[in-house]
């Protein structure tokens, strides 16, 4: 089997398109979860990055620590690139990592004139112990002690279930502690629960999850609703017209009725809820288990499986039915799509609307390996308007005398009215800031060590505000 590497990251905002990664720590362990190696760095904020105050409460990561950690942001990313290169042909592995960790990782990369798709190429696979534990849970309940919230549902917040589970996690939200912490729960989900760990692997790999699920005359997998995981009986449909993602038809549902509609009573019962027509994203390590697994449950146990067969037969076979969704999805999504393209969008956030051009992939190595006066050159190189954009503010950021005058004023300018905008903006304001430090001093006004850290941060926005108001 593959190595695992399991990783995680501290980040000065919840933003993952104008966030930064603050803390990086990730662990190579073999199939019997014993280290092979790591990595742990930890980086200065970048200029004109404005933090998130709760964020910074939550890692533990003062003012000072941003200020004096020895790695700018570049250079963590650079060290984080050629250690995760080294790790190829590995399961990159996080906890709530694809939602969040991932798309972090892929923008980080991103705006740093990297290929931004590391942990899913070139051999690489990845998964989510996050949406695991929940699964495991699910089909074993004995597997996982959680916590449970006032809704009467589990908690699966790392920070608390890994004490419950006699794992030790004292410095929880710093990243060596949460991969530690993620590494140990690995283990007891793979004792506890070994046949949705083997399951899960088998979806770490977006063509092995899809062929997997359209292969399949019919599948058990779960979707999480208000606090709860929940088992679903499926069977493949078509494929999304315009996304790829497998649609799958509920096998609670009688398909002959839905075979009779017309094609826009059809479109109306798709619209109501709960959804006969369910979206699987093949490309976020779903778990797929047996259709025995959804037996248990009450939804589908009053079925019966020979029913469900029948029913997945059914639908498999109805060729019209699967053109007349494919129709639907396809009308649907042109009309979202019409509406996105009249949005605004910046370059922090085109990394899904439009990819590096080829030529464009083939000079940022050089630009990585040039030395400070000599990438400004490679920048002009670029084709795409991003790829220079993201050029000259790492330049910015790491090397300013090697950026011509008026390039250097003309993105210091920007960053300034970006950062003091007192709009409703995508990224973070020093404004923003100011009046989130307010609502925490009083959320925190009997807790002296939060307040000496609030204060603290508010003299860190104080010094940035100074340094970005002087010039404009």
């Amino acid at each position: 089997m593959a190595n695992l590497v399991f990783y995680d990251f501290e980040t000065c905002s919840s933003n993952v398109s104008y966030g930064q990664i603050i803390q990086a720590a990730a662990v190579l362990v073999n199939d019997n979860f014993q280290e092979l190696d790591r990595y742990e760095g930890r980086c200065k904020l970048s200029a004109g990055v404005v933090p998130e105050a709760m964020a910074l409460l939550v890692n533990k990561t003062t003012p000072k620590m941003l200020k004096e950690t020895n790695l700018s942001h570049y250079q963590m990313v650079r060290q984080l690139v050629d250690k995760f290169k080294q790790w190829k042909n590995s399961i990159f592995i996080g906890y709530n990592s694809i939602n969040f960790d991932e798309e972090f990782l892929r923008r980080t990369l991103w705006k740093n004139l990297e290929y931004p798709y590391l942990t899913n190429t070139n051999g690489s696979e990845r998964g989510d112990l996050f949406s695991l534990a929940r699964a495991c849970h699910l089909y074993y309940p004995n597997s996982l002690k959680t916590p449970i919230s006032d809704k009467n549902n589990p908690v699966f917040k790392l920070e608390k279930l890994a004490p419950m589970n006699g794992i030790k996690h004292d410095d929880a939200h710093s990243a060596m502690a949460d991969v530690l912490a993620t590494i140990e729960i690995a283990k007891l989900l793979n004792k506890k629960a070994p046949n949705v760990w083997k399951a899960s692997l088998m979806t770490t790999n977006k063509d092995k999850s899809f062929n997997l699920i359209k292969e399949e005359q019919l599948f058990c997998t779960d979707f999480f609703y208000y606090g709860r995981s929940v088992p679903f009986v499926l069977t493949f449909v078509c494929q999304h017209p315009q996304w790829g993602y497998p649609m799958c038809f509920d096998l609670k549902a009688d398909p002959i009725y839905y075979f009779n509609l017309s094609l826009q009573e059809l479109k109306k019962e798709l619209d109501k809820k709960p959804k006969v027509i369910r979206t699987i994203k093949h490309k976020k390590h779903p778990i797929i288990m047996n259709p025995s697994y959804g037996i248990n449950f009450d939804n589908y146990k009053q079925i019966g499986i020979k029913k469900l067969k029948e029913r997945a037969k059914l639908v498999r076979e109805n060729k019209e039915f699967a053109k007349k969704i494919i129709r639907i999805l396809d009308d649907d999504a042109s009309e979202r799509q019409e509406l996105e393209s009249q949005a605004d969008i910046y370059a922090e956030d085109s990394i899904y609307k439009k990819f590096a051009l080829p030529e464009d992939s083939k000079i940022m190595p050089e630009f990585h390996k040039a030395d400070w006066k000599n990438k400004f050159t490679v920048v002009q190189k670029f084709r795409d308007e991003r790829m220079q954009y993201f050029g000259k503010k790492i330049l910015y950021e790491e090397s300013p005398q090697s950026l011509p005058k008026e390039v250097y004023n003309a993105i210091h300018k920007e960053i300034a009215s970006r950062i003091l905008s007192t709009n409703e903006e995508k990224w973070n304001t020093i404004p923003r800031t100011y009046s989130e430090i307010d609502t925490l001093r009083n959320k925190f006004k009997d807790n002296n060590e939060k307040l000496k850290a609030l204060e603290d941060i508010n003299s860190y926005i104080l010094e940035m505000e100074k340094f970005y108001k002087k010039d404009n």
